[in-house]
């Protein structure tokens, strides 16, 4: 710091304060440098801080509310500046607390339930004990431990997405705490913390309750130790699981809630809702990893029931939109059915394939996609399905899709009307006296169309059964071939970088290295761009804000834009790079 340096010796406002005879900890408190002085470890002011009775006062601080006739300082600043002095993790201040039970007390006692739980002190007391589970593990584990009922108080409060998070790292998402501390968090497998957190779907109807509920057990199934692991994906916790999602007196958010467990145990990597809380691991991307078969049959137990939640018939909700309206619309719980059979599909379970045909479920689904044409993501998980069943090395399955569930079929007469149909038997209606809109899944079923053609060129039965259908060979010729030419983004030049040569790509995601682009036409637009003041120099005053600059006032020429353009081109040996163009303008 500035003040101890030799001829820049200046008096820190906290060292003035302690300078005074009678100085409390609440002055301090209002300095606003007394975390700058804790960080830098101030000895004079560390000692202070350690005391029993100052850790003490910070910690009431944290899990006591002001009264209501509290000055600011008290209500807001002081607990705000307790907990930054604690998660400043100075060792002497968290060994004074984490090894004095009466403090610990006094810390856990915010989860008791009779205790006042505002937000505001439930995220300071929340980033204190995680700071204590990261620093001071052992002790914490073994007060945890010898206070068992501190879990099922922490499953009471889930509903406080700052106690989910205490709750999340200490049970499942925090890697290096089952590697480096194994025997202090050994007793957590034997606990019936998973069924705790399970049967809060069935205890109250809070949806914030339900979604904090599957946040928790969704960083298990991807973290947990092994024991915690074995147990969420056994047959006897997804019996429990869906038993609570399929009452009828439920919530649907008990139901989208619930699948979206089974989705992460299904596809551990997959997001399956609002926030993903990760701490040491990065997000990983790459294949699937296979369900456990055991997983997989607990949950084609509860298919059936499931399935019949798609049926939309019994339903008289209308919802009025621009197009027309629904009657009724399709819901987020069928939504998440609809996702969750994508997801199923893809573990390459014969079981699960076999239930699936069994039950019409790919038959319905597929129905689904045209009676809701402007359902973009229903078209998304149904293309997913239709891309599994077509990859699948089950010929029944590919059969199936294409047989009974008619999917050729169901794109040609799609296509051939393109708008949408006044039919009183399809939930989506257009408004009457108004000529009906083109459908909206058009796109979707370009893509699954293209997918038929290319999984033809590698099985001759797909292949013999698209070319037996002479409508299906009109429209591939007539319609989609120039469908895909008009398509095709490279042939664009709409202020993207014009491609001299059609690679015949359809994706943004292919390599890169050997497009070869029109420099000149680069180096034009950047010109333009800087000569009429889209790029400014922040640093420049003078015309700030201004379009009209003079050409002599910005040394960039289209020379020098072919240089910098033309040094992008990086080896051909990389699969993928990033452009960094530095464009340096010198004014007069």
């Amino acid at each position: 710091m500035f003040w101890r340096m030799t001829g820049l010796s200046t008096t820190s406002p906290v060292e003035t304060i302690m300078d005074k005879e009678n100085f409390t900890l609440e002055d301090l408190l209002d300095e606003d440098e007394i975390i700058q002085e804790c960080k830098a470890l101030n000895n004079r002011l560390i000692n202070f801080l350690r005391e029993r009775t100052q850790v003490e006062r910070l910690v009431r601080y944290i899990v006591e509310e002001a009264p209501e006739d509290a000055e600011k300082g008290r209500t807001f600043k002081f607990p705000f500046i307790a907990c930054e002095i604690f998660t400043c993790e100075v060792d002497i201040i968290l060994k004074a607390l984490v090894e004095d039970e009466e403090l610990m007390n006094l810390l856990f006692s915010f989860i008791e339930p009779e205790h006042p739980h505002s937000a505001l002190l439930a995220g300071y007391f929340s980033k204190v004990v995680v700071c204590l589970l990261l620093r001071k593990t052992v002790p914490l584990m073994n007060y945890i431990q010898a206070h068992q009922d501190i879990i099922k108080k922490l499953v009471d409060l889930i509903g406080i997405t700052s106690i989910m998070e205490v709750l999340i790292r200490l049970i499942g998402a925090d890697e290096h705490l089952y590697t480096s501390y194994v025997d202090s968090m050994q007793w957590l497998e034997d606990t019936d913390v998973l069924e705790m957190i399970v049967d809060k779907f069935s205890s109250t109807d809070c949806p914030e309750v339900h979604a904090n509920a599957a946040e928790a057990l969704c960083a298990i199934t991807r973290y947990a130790p092994p024991g915690l692991s074995a147990k969420i994906s056994s047959p006897s916790f997804i019996g429990r699981l869906f038993r609570h999602a399929l009452e009828d007196s439920r919530p649907k958010s008990v139901l989208v809630n619930s699948l979206s467990v089974c989705i992460s145990l299904l596809d551990p990597k997959r997001q399956t809702s609002g926030t993903y809380y990760m701490y040491n691991r990065q997000s990983t991307q790459g294949s699937v990893a296979s369900a456990k078969p055991e997983t997989v049959e607990g949950m084609l137990e509860s298919l059936g029931n499931l399935l019949k939640l798609l049926d939309v018939s019994a339903e008289e909700n209308v919802l009025v939109t621009t197009y027309g309206k629904l009657q009724p619309p399709l819901g987020k719980n069928r939504l998440k059915i609809i996702e969750f059979i994508s997801v199923l599909i893809t573990v390459s379970s014969d079981a699960a394939e076999k239930q699936l045909i069994h039950l019409g479920a790919l038959k319905r689904i597929l129905e689904l996609f045209f009676e809701y044409p402007y359902n973009n993501f229903i078209h998304h998980h149904i293309e997913q399905i239709i891309d599994s069943c077509l990859d699948s090395k089950n010929t029944s399955l590919i059969e199936h899709i294409l047989e009974d569930c008619l999917l050729v079929r169901k794109i040609i007469d799609a296509e051939k009307n393109g708008a949408l149909l006044a039919d009183p038997k399809i939930p989506t209606l257009p408004t009457e006296g108004r000529t009906p809109p083109r459908i909206g899944n058009v796109g979707h079923m370009t893509r699954i169309a293209n997918k038929l053609i290319e999984q033809g060129a590698n099985s001759s039965y797909i292949q013999s059964y698209l070319q037996g259908d002479s409508e299906w060979v009109e429209w591939q010729t007539d319609v989609l071939t120039k469908r895909n030419a008009l398509e095709n983004v490279y042939q664009w030049a709409c202020g993207r970088p014009t491609s001299l040569h059609d690679r015949g790509r359809d994706s943004d995601d292919d390599d890169y290295q050997d497009r070869d682009y029109d420099v000149a036409a680069l180096a034009n637009n950047l010109s333009q761009a800087f000569r009429y003041g889209i790029y400014e120099n922040d640093d420049n005053d003078e015309g700030h804000g201004s379009l009209e600059r003079d050409d002599e006032d910005v040394y960039f020429d289209d020379e020098s834009a072919e240089v910098v353009i033309s040094s992008l081109r990086l080896g051909d040996d990389q699969e993928r790079y990033d452009m960094y163009i530095v464009l340096l303008i010198t004014d007069n």
